[in-house]
């Protein structure tokens, strides 16, 4: 079931969501939820399923909102705390591990696409929904984090 709310996009002056769009929003997703018994893990937005090609909703969704209300999946860590690894570089075998985690919570490699540009998509997707204040594409020891607590869903 794919779901739309209006708003001009990255392209077009990227805005807030608004209390009009998300209240009625959460009563829908409560409503699909309840009667298609839809797992919290499988509310999904269009760049977590098609990350090469979409952005939306964007790193100015409620994610975090819509989990309080247990309509989606968010991490439970202190986002004050985590941010003290923001830009720490991983290792290779962190990075290894992110990447595995990235595909433990849905995040799937795009085929037609080469190995580098995949990952910085991926990555992107992954930030605009668990880590909205920095969207880089790179790879930290805060993301890393982010997802170990997330495979838990």
């Amino acid at each position: 079931i794919g779901i739309e709310i209006n708003n001009p996009g990255h392209s077009n002056g990227y805005k807030e969501f608004s209390s009009k769009q998300i209240l009625p929003l959460m009563k829908l997703l409560k409503y699909l939820i309840k009667k298609y018994d839809i797992k919290k893990q499988n509310v999904l937005g269009h760049s977590d399923i098609a990350p090469s090609r979409k952005k939306d909703p964007g790193e100015k969704f409620p994610w975090k909102k819509l989990s309080k209300k247990n309509l989606c999946i968010w991490h439970n860590l202190d986002e004050n705390m985590i941010k003290i690894h923001r830009k720490t570089k991983l290792s290779l075998i962190e990075e290894k591990i992110f990447l595995k985690n990235l595909g433990k919570i849905g995040y799937r490699q795009i085929k037609k696409i080469n190995p580098k540009k995949n990952k910085e998509f991926l990555i992107k997707a992954f930030q605009r929904r668990f880590r909205q204040d920095l969207v880089n594409g790179k790879m930290d020891l805060e993301c890393l984090l982010i997802s170990k607590n997330l495979i838990k869903y």
